[in-house]
């Protein structure tokens, strides 16, 4: 059974992408990482969920083409907004560099689709 739910707020639910095999790469991501990392991503994930944004660009920023970007420094994980309120956790990685590398992005945009299409198709959530 996958762990899609990373946090509900009032405004937004904060969810990891799993792949067609029902492996989440972002969440195994930050599985590894320390305690202090894991808190800097979730309080950004708990101020999207509750309030609904967060205007500062140092830790949430429009990407282009419907991808965001958490920075919890020095981390980044990528992600989109679905309807119905949802948040979708496509990729992470540490930032080594100042411009966002095209092949993440390109993976995110891969994920935001194939997520997209197997949701409409009913494929996506696991039956209980």
């Amino acid at each position: 059974m996958n762990e899609y739910v990373i946090y509900s707020g009032e405004k937004f639910v904060v969810e990891w992408f799993y792949d067609e095999d029902g492996n989440s790469d972002s969440f195994t991501y930050f599985e590894e990482l320390n305690s202090v990392q894991k808190q800097k991503f979730l309080h950004l994930v708990k101020r999207i969920g509750d309030s609904g944004k967060i205007n500062d660009k140092t830790k949430f920023r429009n990407e282009g083409d419907k991808i965001y970007a958490f920075k919890p420094q020095p981390d980044r994980f990528l992600c989109f907004f679905f309807k119905g309120g949802k948040v979708i956790v496509t990729n992470a990685f540490v930032k080594r560099q100042d411009k966002l590398p095209p092949p993440e992005k390109d993976k995110a945009l891969q994920r935001m689709n194939s997520y997209t299409e197997r949701v409409e198709k009913g494929e996506y959530y696991e039956q209980e």
